[in-house]
C-alpha cells in the first residue's frame, strides 16, 4: 500500500507550481501530484466556486465527478458553506451526501483559498475504504493547499 509522503510532495508541488499564478493550471497540478500518492485516493480534485452558492467541477483525476453541486448539500457543499475541513469516515452516514460514485465509501474535503482569504473552490478527495482519513490528512493537505493559492 502507497501512502503518501507529504513533506516529498510538498516538495515536488513547490517545484512544480513555481511562478504559476493560474489557479486551474494548479489545481490540475495538484489534483494530479495527489491522486497518483497515495492508494487510498480514488477520486481527487476540484469543485470551483462558479457563483455565490455554487460549486462547478475543475481538474481531477478519476472517475466522472459531479459536475454542479450548490452550497447545501453534500459534503462538499458543507465545506463550502462552513470554510471547514469536513472528514467523513463513512459517506452512508452523512446527511445528504451526494453519491457521485457507487465506490466512495470515505471522504475528506478542504477549503482552498487564495491569498486574500476568499474562498475559490474546494479539494474533494474520495476514497473506496472507510474511515481513510484523519486529522493529520487535513493538517498536512491544508498545509499544501495554502503553500500554493494563498502564497
Amino acid at each position: 500500500m502507497t501512502r503518501i509522503d507529504y513533506a516529498e510532495r510538498a516538495k515536488t508541488i513547490a517545484a512544480l507550481t513555481e511562478g504559476e499564478d493560474d489557479a486551474v493550471a494548479l489545481m490540475a497540478t495538484l489534483a494530479c501530484e495527489l491522486h497518483h500518492a497515495d492508494d487510498r485516493f480514488d477520486w481527487t480534485g476540484f469543485y470551483r466556486v462558479t457563483a455565490p452558492g455554487l460549486l462547478k467541477i475543475g481538474p481531477y483525476q478519476g472517475g466522472h465527478g459531479c459536475l454542479q453541486i450548490p452550497f447545501d448539500r453534500g459534503v462538499c457543499g458543507a465545506c463550502a458553506r462552513t470554510g471547514e475541513v469536513q472528514i467523513v469516515a463513512d459517506v452512508d452516514a452523512f446527511p445528504g451526501h451526494i453519491a457521485c460514485a457507487s465506490s466512495t465509501r470515505s471522504e475528506i474535503v478542504l477549503p482552498v483559498r487564495d491569498r486574500g482569504g476568499a474562498l475559490i473552490a474546494v479539494l474533494d478527495i474520495d476514497s473506496d475504504r472507510p474511515e481513510a482519513f484523519d486529522a493529520e490528512d487535513a493538517r498536512q493537505l491544508s498545509a499544501i493547499l495554502d503553500a500554493v493559492f494563498a502564497r
